[in-house]
């Protein structure tokens, strides 16, 4: 027999769906499931029902046409074509419109519980607790396998290496996923650790419907630390996304939220460090100004210097006053030499050495006229060399013409 490559069996199937009239138009209502918006503007979903699942692409061409956002849980009629996708082997349908057919149980079920915990206050803001900024504890609720365990471990480790991560390894999807997620919520918040993130990796609304269950959003607002919420991708939220403290649209994103960049804490403390020293520096450098100033000052207004400075205003008094006494010293003594010399003149000794005489009578008073004494009176003449005594014979008064 000839043998066939895949690619040609693939293509073989290809022209089989084509030629069949009615995959080429077909309207498939089901319930959405796994829906993710692309980047590109495609919408890739599940359309489901209790018997089985069928693959669905909605091109960005027709997807601007659809009046409605397309959400998980929400049951539709949609109608396209079903055609084979070469690349996987697999068959998908290619859909070209949308219809709103109503609401899928589990949606349903999903804003019923919804409605109920916010009309109870579990969403409000003033119980969500603040997040550390610097954990350093984190436990984390989610299977031991699976992108999502391996994304925050790298995640936290090229963050801050020094961080302790402590796993509850809990069952995340299954009829028991409930009770181990409130087991492991339980039992890492009684640790006493800084932060716990619950979550796991994407899929479709059953993959995540452990997370929307009461008991997992009762756990959550019930525990004293703080719980970063993590369940599948950025488009997907649950229950537990509502009541946590602080929701991530994904595992990393919480891993990046837990966990602080030690690289910015490490430039941060340097710039601290840096702002630390100019502010010391500038600080001691007036401190240094202000303690020469008042140094200056303290010398200028201090004891010693106030008695330097009157030693020399003392010693210029001293000097002035020394100037001044020697220059009066000086002028008396060349008055007193005038004065001694007119008085020398003026001296009885000098006109008994001209040959004058000075007389007394015997008591020791001076003769200056003839009244003074009578004959018979005993007198002395004191001369240069000597006192000569002698006694009074005869007055007789002056000739009036000698006197003239």
């Amino acid at each position: 027999m000839r043998a066939y490559t895949v690619g040609q069996i693939n293509l073989y199937i290809k022209n089989m769906f084509r030629q069949d009239f009615v995959l080429n138009k077909v309207i498939v209502r089901g319930e959405i499931s796994n829906c993710k918006y692309h980047t590109s503007g495609h919408i890739y979903f599940t359309l489901k029902d209790e018997t089985g699942t069928i693959a669905a692409v909605l091109f960005a061409g027709n997807a601007k046409n659809v009046g409605f956002r397309l959400e998980n849980g929400m049951k539709v009629n949609v109608s396209g074509r079903i055609d084979i996708y070469e690349r996987d082997g697999r068959y998908q349908l290619y859909v070209n419109s949308v219809e709103a057919a109503g609401m899928g149980d589990l949606y349903r079920r999903f804003e019923q519980l919804k409605a109920e915990l916010e009309e109870m206050g579990m969403f409000a803001q003033e119980y969500k607790k603040p997040i550390p900024a610097f954990a350093r504890k984190i436990g984390i609720v989610t299977a031991s396998t699976g992108a999502a365990i391996q994304d925050i471990i790298n995640i936290s480790r090229r963050r801050n290496p020094y961080v302790q991560l402590i796993l509850y390894p809990a069952t995340v999807q299954g009829d028991e996923a409930k009770y181990s997620i409130v087991k492991g919520i339980r039992r890492l918040d009684s640790m006493g650790l800084d932060v716990i993130i619950a979550g796991r990796g994407g899929g479709s609304i059953e993959d995540l419907w452990a997370f929307n269950e009461e008991c997992v959003a009762r756990a959550i607002f019930d525990a004293a630390t703080p719980i970063i919420s993590a369940v599948g991708h950025e488009t997907d939220f649950t229950i537990a996304d509502f009541v946590a403290d602080m929701r991530a649209p994904t595992p990393s994103a919480a891993a990046e939220l837990a966990v602080a960049d030690i690289t910015g804490i490490e430039g941060a403390i340097e710039q601290y460090r840096s702002g630390l020293n100019s502010a010391m520096n500038y600080k001691l450098e007036r401190m240094r100004m202000m303690l020469e100033q008042r140094a200056a000052k303290l010398k200028y207004l201090s004891p010693e210097s106030k008695l330097n400075e009157n030693r020399q205003i003392t010693a210029d008094y001293e000097d002035r006053l020394n100037r001044a006494i020697k220059s009066v010293v000086t002028l008396k003594r060349h008055e007193l030499a005038i004065k001694a010399e007119k008085l020398h003149g003026l001296s009885p000794l000098t006109a008994l050495k001209g040959g004058y005489a000075y007389v007394e009578d015997d008591v020791g008073r001076p003769v200056r006229s003839i009244g003074d004494v009578s004959p018979g009176n005993n007198i002395r003449v004191n001369v240069t060399d000597g006192i000569i005594s002698a006694c009074v014979t005869e007055v007789s008064a002056a000739d009036s013409n000698e006197r003239s």
